[in-house]
């Protein structure tokens, strides 16, 4: 291992820290579009539309100008409900131009996971796609604030009393200036994350965040690449942050309309991409059918580990590179792009620009190098805190450290390898899932004493749900079926929270203090699936 590769490494990354960072996501876009007017930014590939970096400027000016009219002001919070399209990106700088908050929304959630989000975050304009009134109308209660003249719909036609999306671009002018200024430390993104306690918080998310997720991601790589893929929902993080890329080196993102596994390769060797995030699940599709060539420069990976990234290397004549990041901090740690001995060796790396990582015992003191601690991230334009949450806001800094929940070691190096987590989450897909949130869920059911949602290994999704039931006394399965707890669920929850697995219990293993065991109801002697139902395959375990 040559620490002559870390030299390097932290030189460079001191030199992209000395940066001058744009002072706002718009001035990004808009400097931009200066350099870059005819390139093609965005394309939606599936959909046949390509924006180019001019286009995008004029049309993210003309729909700011419009929801100023409507009386949108510094500081309002807009839900933004739409699927894998243009108008997402094109929504999200149009709010930012104004000083505005997007409050990014899943698609898929249910009335109540929608009424939640749209109350906590005091949203006083919804900008929706047409297939997902139903949904809206579902919710018994709305902000204050959101009257149906604040709700603008995406599609041919909108409910009377409501405004369409099309007609507010249409009537805007593509020159804006804001009506107050807006700065790097303002608030952008209201952006909700799977907790451990429940409901999801909202990360509060300024401008200068964004801008140094993107750089950071840029200084990762050893040179610029023209083409991008991203393939995940635009209402998280990553293809917000992978827009952002692009604009600071005038490359084009081509954007998939919904994720594909099975289609992910192909999409890499059509579109002729060079940098992507490579989901590690679409590792599965057969090598019979692929040759292995691809255009790629550049890969992240995330939380991959020996085998698998000497496979993805073997396979494409690429390294991935192993990142760690979440919501939270952005991107904490990343692997040297020039680190060849640590390829298999299950780093993730070390320190990005503008951040600090160390390990942490239970007391809050820094851990000696090998140790197995909590990670914790300080630096540059992390959270601001979660909206409305003062109390889980205090509970997650140690001072101006960031406490990730996530267990982590240190080689005597300075290279950050994963141990563990610390939270409850399932991790389906690309989907976080709060295991209590799914608990809260099924517990409002009458018959139910106590329930736990715990992961169970898939070869597919990586991890699926199940949930183990204990009945009140008097109460048998007959009362309180599988098919009812699933039906239950579906009502309550997102489906792709909706758990696969069910069994019951007439008890849980508990610690002194009373609380379930998961480890041992999970534990590595047991099959976690024995004794389950599977919803999917309709079989007993």
């Amino acid at each position: 291992m040559s620490d002559a590769v870390l030299t390097r490494w932290q030189e460079r990354m001191r030199l992209v820290e000395q940066c001058t960072l744009p002072e706002t996501v718009p001035v990004l876009l808009d400097d931009a579009a200066d350099r870059y007017a005819e390139r093609p930014a965005l394309v939606f590939f599936d959909d046949d539309v390509t924006l180019t970096y001019a286009t995008l400027r004029d049309l993210t000016c003309q729909l700011a100008n419009s929801l100023e009219r409507l009386g949108i002001r510094k500081g309002d919070r807009i839900g933004v409900m739409l699927g894998n399209r243009a108008e997402f990106p094109i929504s999200w700088v149009a709010i930012a131009r104004i000083g505005a908050v997007i409050v990014p929304i899943n698609p898929s959630y249910t009335a109540r996971e929608l009424s939640y989000v749209l109350n906590d975050s005091g949203a006083s304009t919804l900008i929706i796609e047409d297939e997902f009134l139903p949904i809206l109308g579902q919710c018994t209660e709305r902000p204050a604030d959101l009257g149906d003249d604040r709700i603008i719909v995406l599609g041919p036609s909108a409910p009377q009393g409501m405004r369409r999306w099309n007609d507010l671009v249409s009537a805007g002018s593509s020159v804006h200036r804001p009506v107050e200024p807006v700065k790097r430390d303002d608030l952008l993104n209201i952006q909700y994350t799977s907790g451990t306690t429940g409901f999801p918080k909202g990360c509060m998310l300024t401008h200068d965040y964004w801008l140094v997720i993107s750089r950071t991601a840029l200084a990762v790589d050893n040179q610029a690449s023209s083409r991008l893929l991203t393939a995940q929902p635009w209402f998280y993080m990553d293809p917000q942050w992978h827009f952002l890329k692009a604009l600071w080196s005038g490359a084009v993102v081509y954007c998939a309309k919904k994720p594909s596994l099975s289609k992910y390769i192909p999409w890499l060797k059509t579109y002729r991409i060079e940098w992507c995030q490579f989901p590690k699940l679409a590792m599965q599709q057969p090598e019979a059918a692929d040759d292995g060539a691809t255009h790629l420069k550049h890969a992240f990976i995330s939380g991959w580990r020996g085998d698998a990234e000497l496979a993805f290397q073997t396979r494409f004549n690429v390294i991935g590179r192993d990142i760690f990041g979440m919501t939270e901090i952005g991107m904490g740690t990343a692997m040297p792009f020039d680190a060849f001995d640590m390829i298999g060796k299950g780093s993730c790396g070390v320190p990005t620009p503008w951040r600090g990582a160390r390990i942490c015992g239970a007391d809050g003191q820094e851990m000696a190098h090998d140790e197995v601690g909590e990670l914790e991230i300080s630096g540059r334009s992390i959270l601001k805190g979660y909206w409305n949450k003062a109390e889980a806001t205090e509970k997650a800094f140690n001072q101006e450290w960031f406490r990730t929940g996530d267990l982590f070691r240190r080689d005597e190096h300075g290279y950050y390898y994963i141990v563990g987590r610390i939270k409850e989450m399932i991790r389906r897909s690309s989907e976080n899932i709060s295991a209590r949130e799914v608990e809260s869920v099924v517990q409002m059911l009458p018959e139910v004493a106590d329930v736990a949602a715990v992961p169970v290994p898939d070869a597919r999704r990586g991890e699926e749900v199940k949930i183990v039931v204990q009945l009140k006394p008097g109460f048998s399965q007959n009362d309180c079926s599988i098919e009812r707890i699933e039906a239950h669920c579906r009502g309550m929850l997102a489906p792709f929270k909706v758990p696969r697995y069910y069994a019951y219990v007439t008890d849980f293993p508990r610690t002194s203090s009373g609380k379930i065991s998961k480890s041992l109801l999970n534990s590595a002697e047991n099959d976690s699936l024995m004794g389950a139902f599977d919803r999917v395959d309709a079989v007993w375990r």
